[in-house]
């Protein structure tokens, strides 16, 4: 059997057949019985033999844990709890699906907010019921091909390979032009991602070349973003709404570009335009409730942060924040009581040192807005306290609410010390810094605040520099010590970071592979994407990180690995040292 389907550059294409389909393994997730007779027996007519149902979103996450399905149809509306946009969403975070398999959201659902909702977390289709067996079986026909010409580039991905993922791309295309368009937006989405965003920019320039593709538009938008031209990715964003106003990623962009230029209150309108298109995004929900409380539109922080519980309520994407965020806004209407409940379930549900912190901080928050001053004071001193029995020092953002805290209700060495700890992590972040100097503004101690962050700025940079001379002077394993050390003492600070990195990749191309090594190396380079990616050294790492690993090596030529090695030891980068 041959189908025809329109590839992205709207031309038909005939699609190859010939996929065994009695081999694979599929998963039926709908609510009523009937459907998923149906649904069972039009794969039993393709071939199928190796057929799972489940009833229920949380049936289907027991089973997606448990084997790895080929083929997965699941209706958007499940009952009582996940719904189907919810399963794929924790499926996709958990990769409980392998790169080549396929996802069928099933749905008689056709209103604007589901479909783009479901849309938002990339099932392979969305077909609309009642499913006809040709639909059914040129759907998957059309899917699995073009799974199996991304298998690789996902697997890469899913390492964190960006740079070998986009590599791929090209031998792809090669290999498969009617796939071209789909491939070299993928290669300009994984350069972004590598921290190559001028090589990005040549693959979304060509590309508009021969059409004016929104997502193109938007990737040259973030890049003009992240290179500082804010004004610009604002008109370019701003450009793409007014052509397609359903394409919601450039409403997350525009309100990003919006609050960089300063306007607050655009960025929040742009974000509350967004949420009413597509309101069940947790992540979005939650932006629109901060960006609500920064501007002190109470009514709909509120809004937000209510309709973030009930939608995060069976959602991987459930976060503390929300919880958070809506007790301020009880501590701003005077409901204490609420609030305090709210901080409650927070702690239940979600337990941790650095939960305890910040429910201590915003129920100080609670305490002071609501006018509640010998409160505010004892729960600053809990603070105090708390963070005098435990050294690790939580995120930066963390560290900055606590600050502010505590320099509101009377504390002083504590904040003084938590901004230390903020510069020392950040010693090469001059909007940060400023924001910490406004910190130490407010509390009444600007000179003060300017010696603090001069000697926190020179100790980052000294114990950097130690570490590059060990390096440099030939004492590699002692620079390596060195530097685990400095992690200890910094350990969200990204140059020490990088530099550790690549002082563990440099001794095992020196001394060979090692188990542990590569556990460190991975683990460093795990927390660096975590704190901030998109980091173009972060991708060059990685690569050469992967190309120690014992398979790849043995799998290429012998004189061809010798070479590699070879290079890998003259090319090898010297940790940077610091500027002062």
């Amino acid at each position: 059997m041959t189908s025809t389907y329109i590839t992205a550059s709207g031309a038909p294409v005939p699609e190859i057949s010939g996929v065994d389909w009695g081999e694979k393994r599929y998963l039926i997730v709908d609510d009523f019985v009937g459907i998923r007779q149906l649904l069972r027996e039009s794969l039993r007519n393709i071939g199928a033999r190796h057929i799972d149902q489940a009833s229920s979103g949380g049936e289907a996450m027991t089973l997606l844990g448990r084997t790895h399905y080929d083929v997965v149809l699941c209706d958007f509306n499940l009952g009582e709890g996940k719904n189907g946009q919810q399963v794929l969403e924790e499926a996709r975070v958990r990769n409980l699906m392998v790169p080549s398999s396929v996802w069928l959201m099933v749905s008689a659902e056709k209103s604007v907010e589901s479909v783009m909702g479901a849309a938002e977390h990339q099932p392979d289709a969305y077909i609309i019921k009642p499913i006809t067996e040709g639909v059914l079986l040129t759907r998957l026909n059309r899917v699995w091909h073009k799974k199996q010409v991304f298998q690789q580039i996902d697997a890469a991905y899913i390492d964190k390979d960006y740079l070998r993922a986009a590599r791929l791309c090209d031998e792809q295309i090669e290999r498969h032009k009617v796939h071209e368009i789909d491939l070299m937006r993928m290669k300009a989405a994984l350069l972004l991602k590598a921290g190559e965003p001028e090589k990005a920019r040549v693959v979304y320039e060509r590309l508009l070349e021969e059409r004016e593709y929104n997502w193109a538009r938007t990737g040259l938008g973030k890049i003009r973003l992240a290179n500082g031209d804010h004004e610009a990715a604002r008109q370019m964003f701003q450009g793409v709404i007014a052509e397609n106003r359903f394409y919601i990623d450039a409403y997350d962009q525009l309100a990003a570009s919006l609050e960089l230029l300063g306007r607050h209150e655009d960025a929040c309108g742009v974000l509350e335009k967004a949420a009413r298109l597509s309101p069940n995004s947790v992540p979005r929900q939650r932006s629109l409730g901060n960006a609500a409380l920064r501007i002190g539109n109470v009514q709909l922080a509120e809004h937000a942060f209510r309709k973030c519980l009930v939608i995060g309520e069976y959602s991987i994407r459930r976060t503390v924040d929300a919880y958070l965020g809506m007790a301020r806004v009880c501590g701003m209407k005077n409901d204490t009581k609420e609030a305090l409940r709210l901080l409650a379930i927070a702690q239940r549900d979600f337990p941790g040192e650095v939960v305890q912190l910040r429910s201590k901080v915003t129920e100080g928050l609670v305490y002071h807005e609501s006018g509640d001053y010998r409160r505010a004071r004892k729960s600053g001193d809990q603070l105090e306290a708390m963070l005098e029995a435990e050294p690790k020092r939580p995120h930066t953002a963390t560290c900055i609410e606590m600050a502010t805290l505590l320099f509101a209700v009377g504390v002083k060495d504590a904040p003084v010390e938590l901004l230390c700890h903020v510069v020392r992590n950040n010693h090469d972040n001059a909007v940060l810094l400023d924001d910490v100097q406004k910190i130490f503004d407010k509390a009444r101690m600007s000179e003060e605040g300017v010696d603090l962050i001069a000697a926190a700025r020179k100790e980052a940079s000294e114990m950097m520099n130690q570490g590059a001379l060990l390096w440099k002077t030939g004492r590699l394993g002692d620079a390596v010590a060195w530097m685990r050390a400095s992690r200890e003492r910094l350990p969200d600070n990204m140059r020490i970071l990088f530099n550790s990195a690549q002082m563990l990749i440099n001794l095992m191309q020196q001394q060979g592979y090692s188990e542990e090594l590569m556990v460190e190396a991975n683990g460093v380079l795990m927390h660096v994407d975590a704190l901030a990616p998109g980091q173009q050294r972060f991708a060059q790492l990685v690569e050469q990180l992967q190309e120690l690993v014992p398979r790849r090596r043995d799998a290429a030529d012998g004189a061809n690995s010798a070479n590699s090695a070879d290079s890998a030891d003259s090319a090898a980068e010297t940790p940077a040292a610091a500027e002062e």
